[in-house]
């Protein structure tokens, strides 16, 4: 009798333990030409997390509509649901990925030094990259009304601070690839998308190679300037 308590115990705190780990049902909304959504959706694919990945019609207004304002009142993409959970903002999905799936801490390691290193490359995918490249981007792909000399300028700033960093390790924080390193990728490989060239920054253009070597690496694609 004891022997079948502990079998039907053990077997309960299996179930539970499988369900802490594995997805329920993974949907992303995004837009294959953003950069914020590419970061969401290669971490799930890093990962090995199976998702549904459902498109936002950007152009056609569709994530200014009820039924996505419903999801995300700023109207933005990407948007993740798992399960009844549904979280928006790009580097927030980062976090909540490794946090709820990346068991083995590869991505967000516990150490605070690590983390509060990786929160400062999070606040720099969401100010620098965002006002340089990707600004600079949204100007040559989708004739943005943004200043895009300014947007070059800042990308450049921020490119050689990244170069110096890279040139004394192969990832942004430590020796292996971090939430750092999938929230700037992005934007920094289609930076010349946006008229902001890499040919002066190896550092940068080896790293750019190394996440793409990485298992489960999932390209966005590429684009060409309309102007």
């Amino acid at each position: 009798m004891i022997c079948q308590t502990a079998i039907l115990f053990l077997s309960s705190l299996s179930r539970k333990l499988q369900d802490m780990t594995e997805p329920a049902a993974l949907r992303l909304y995004r837009f294959p030409l953003s950069g914020h959504s590419h970061r969401a959706e290669l971490m799930l694919s890093l990962l090995g997390l199976p998702a549904e990945l459902i498109t936002v019609n950007l152009p056609q207004k569709e994530h200014k509509q009820p039924a996505f304002l419903a999801k995300n009142r700023f109207g933005q993409v990407p948007v993740l649901e798992d399960g009844s959970f549904t979280l928006a903002d790009s580097n927030a999905i980062l976090v909540y990925l490794a946090e709820r799936y990346d068991t083995a801490h590869r991505y967000y390691p516990r150490e605070p030094e690590a983390r509060a290193e990786i929160q400062r490359w999070l606040s720099v995918a969401a100010g620098q990259l965002a006002v340089g490249p990707c600004a600079a981007r949204l100007v040559r792909v989708f004739a943005a009304p943004l200043d895009h000399e300014l947007a070059v300028q800042k990308a450049h700033e921020l490119f050689a601070l990244l170069e110096a960093e890279l040139a004394l390790r192969p990832f942004l924080v430590g020796s292996g690839p971090t939430l750092a390193d999938i929230a700037l990728y992005s934007y920094t490989a289609h930076a010349p998308e946006g008229d902001v060239s890499l040919a002066a920054y190896p550092a940068i253009r080896a790293w750019l190679s190394r996440i793409e070597a990485l298992p489960g690496f999932v390209p966005m694609p590429q684009t060409l300037p309309k102007s």
